[in-house]
């Protein structure tokens, strides 16, 4: 069947443009540099621009009958698929071609029936109208085709080797810092095998044999003016497929009111699935977006503007959420998530500003830099009110034995958690602790060491241990018995120092904090045995003893003095505890070297004056009996156990 374009008569000077148009196809068909598609559609359109032949003044009276007779033909086709069923593209590529060369028919009769010239306008006025008719039940078909495809041939987003696990061990703690055990921290290795696959890597989301019917679809749609109808339909079937992810990545719907009643646990874990979900959806967007530029590449502003509103449903229900997060209260067992959220989110900062370049994304990156920001401001407060939590702890019974205190258990924890975000931690304390801060490195062995004990980050770890020791040193006076309060302090010293010393912290608090506190323990343990031993080692401090009776007498009582002294001593802190094995020992060697030898040079001289009988234990049992200290087990001293075997 022939064109309506080539029954219409035109004016001179159409037909000047299409002998022009046909010269410059001619001229561009003979070069020797095309290749065979673009020959193909040269040849093509000089086959339609000749089609369109002119019309003499004598032809115009017959012109309209002969598009009655086209439009016939068209109308035919295009009704012949009502009654049908199935659909066009599952049942013969080529019939849907002629069905579309069938709408692009009365499209041309619509657009050039009213140029027709003849006497009267009746007939002119029906047949157009009985041509908007049929093309409006053409774009119907269209529309419903158009849907048909994109749900048919939807491919589903592979995540293939992207692996977001973010399900490490939490430093999650009772508000009143319940005493808690030693935690591996796995969550640094985990994130670093995290995948953040490149969004270079851009998979399809519709079948890439269906993206030319999508585009013929299209393309007849908007010549007729339905552009707005095929967007709406289009939009909404992607839409419905985005969303229809996010099920699938297990990310529910919640109202900010929602977000902030959650309790910790299941708020951890949405936020877990919702960081892992952002990372995925951003990925899977670069996709949509290609799809979108596949299908409307030839059709102008249209293409960001649809991907946009196929976009911003879901990821406005994201950004609710980061919100609700980044408002609730601050508390530091929100911290590491804050952090989490933080870093996907500027991680993925770019790839959103260039998906999103355009005027109709600007609403898009606007709401995700001023989350990262809300981000960035939570997590800061979150740093200070861990700080502000430390400082207001008022637990008011002291740790029995002197042992390790859970509040210092807590903090060295914590923050042996906090190198794994040294990069974003940098950032978001940036000049908060610039007064703390030493630009000149330290140096060891003449060498200059990592100035990472100098970043934001070691500073405020650093800021933190001072707060901790001060509420250390007051929760020491809690012990009536001031050997037991340096017991306490050397034990909590001592821990923050191993702590401190692990290859996680290491590098921020530096060999010039660790020396400092390890010298504060050790004068802890040297001010224990001053209190403890002082005023019993002073009865084995005579001078010449002499041969008179009550020389003798003051020797026996001083013995006796010094074992009643030991027993005491004995009784009440084999109850003490030093958790630490290495510390206990050294403290009970150290003791043992002071105690037994003045013991051993005491009775050593002045054994006969004083008496087999009085001289309860022997130095060996002493030696014995202070390795029974400190480990958390009150017991008795009945008598020696050498003259017990």
């Amino acid at each position: 069947m022939g064109d309506f374009r080539s029954i219409l008569p035109l004016c001179e000077g159409e037909q000047h443009v299409i002998a022009a148009t046909q010269h410059l196809v001619k001229a561009l068909g003979a070069s020797k540099n095309l290749d065979d598609d673009l020959r193909k559609i040269l040849s093509q359109l000089d086959s339609h621009l000749s089609a369109m032949t002119i019309l003499s003044p004598e032809s115009r009276g017959t012109g309209f009958r002969e598009v009655e007779q086209q439009f016939k033909w068209a109308e035919e086709k295009i009704r012949g698929w009502e009654s049908n069923q199935s659909l066009m593209w599952d049942s013969d590529p080529l019939e849907a071609s002629e069905y579309l060369k069938a709408v692009v028919e009365i499209q041309t009769l619509v657009e050039g029936l009213p140029r027709l010239s003849m006497s009267g306008t009746r007939k002119q006025k029906e047949l157009l109208n009985r041509a908007e008719s049929i093309l409006q039940t053409a774009m119907s078909r269209l529309e419903e085709e158009l849907v048909h495809i994109l749900v048919k041939h939807k491919q589903y987003f592979e995540l293939g080797n992207m692996s977001f696990q973010y399900c490490g061990k939490d430093v999650v703690y009772d508000e009143s810092f319940v005493s808690v055990e030693d935690m591996r921290i796995e969550e640094a290795s985990q994130r670093n095998n995290s995948g953040n696959e490149s969004v270079d890597c851009v998979p399809d989301l519709v079948h890439p044999q269906v993206i030319p019917h999508l585009k013929s679809i299209a393309t007849v749609m908007f010549a007729s003016s339905y552009d707005q109808e095929f967007c709406q339909a289009f939009i909404s079937v992607r839409r419905d497929a985005l969303e229809e992810y996010l099920v699938i990545l297990k990310v529910e719907k919640f109202s900010i009111e929602d977000v902030l009643k959650m309790d910790w646990n299941c708020l951890n874990f949405e936020i877990q699935k919702w960081i892992r979900a952002l990372n995925v959806i951003i990925r899977y967007l670069a996709s949509e977006k290609r799809l979108c530029g596949q299908v409307f590449e030839d059709l102008g502003f249209l293409n960001p503007f649809c991907f946009v509103e196929i976009s911003k449903v879901s990821l406005l229900h994201l950004l609710n959420f980061g919100d609700a997060i980044a408002m609730g209260t601050p508390e530091p067992q929100k911290l590491f998530r804050l952090l989490d959220m933080y870093e996907v989110v500027a991680d993925n900062l770019l790839y959103i500003d260039t998906l999103f370049s355009e005027e109709a994304g600007t609403c898009v990156r606007i709401e995700f830099h001023q989350l990262l920001r809300r981000l960035a401001d939570s997590a800061r407060a979150t740093l200070f009110t861990f700080g502000n939590a430390i400082a207001a702890n008022a637990s008011t019974s002291p740790v029995p034995r002197g042992e390790i205190h859970p509040l210092t258990r807590y903090v060295m924890n914590y923050i042996k958690t906090l190198p794994i975000y040294c990069s974003i931690l940098n950032v978001l304390l940036k000049d908060q602790n610039a007064a703390a801060s030493n630009p000149v490195a330290e140096l060891e062995n003449g060498l200059e060491v990592s100035s990472m004990a100098y970043c934001p980050m070691a500073c405020h770890l650093r800021s933190i241990t001072c707060i901790l020791e001060a509420k250390l040193d007051s929760k020491s006076k809690l012990y009536k018995d001031c050997a037991l309060q340096h017991i306490f302090l050397m034990n909590n010293y001592h821990y923050m120092v191993e702590k401190a010393k692990s290859p996680e912290l290491k590098l921020f608090f530096g060999d010039e904090w660790i020396r400092e506190h390890i010298v504060k323990f050790k004068q802890h343990a040297t001010s224990y045995e001053r209190a403890t031993w002082s005023s019993a080692l002073s009865l084995l401090r005579v001078g010449s003893a002499g041969s008179s009776s009550t020389s003798k007498t003051i020797l026996k009582d001083k013995c006796r003095g010094f074992i009643i002294a030991f027993e005491e001593v004995y009784k009440s802190q084999t109850g003490w505890s030093i958790p630490d094995p290495k510390l206990r020992e050294d403290l009970q060697i150290s003791t043992s070297q002071k105690v037994v030898l003045a013991y051993r040079n005491f009775t050593g001289r002045n054994s006969a004056d004083i008496g087999e009988k009085y001289i309860k234990y022997t130095t060996d049992d002493l030696e014995k009996y202070i390795l029974d200290l400190f480990e958390g087990s009150p017991k008795s001293l009945q008598r020696s156990r050498s003259r017990r075997n």
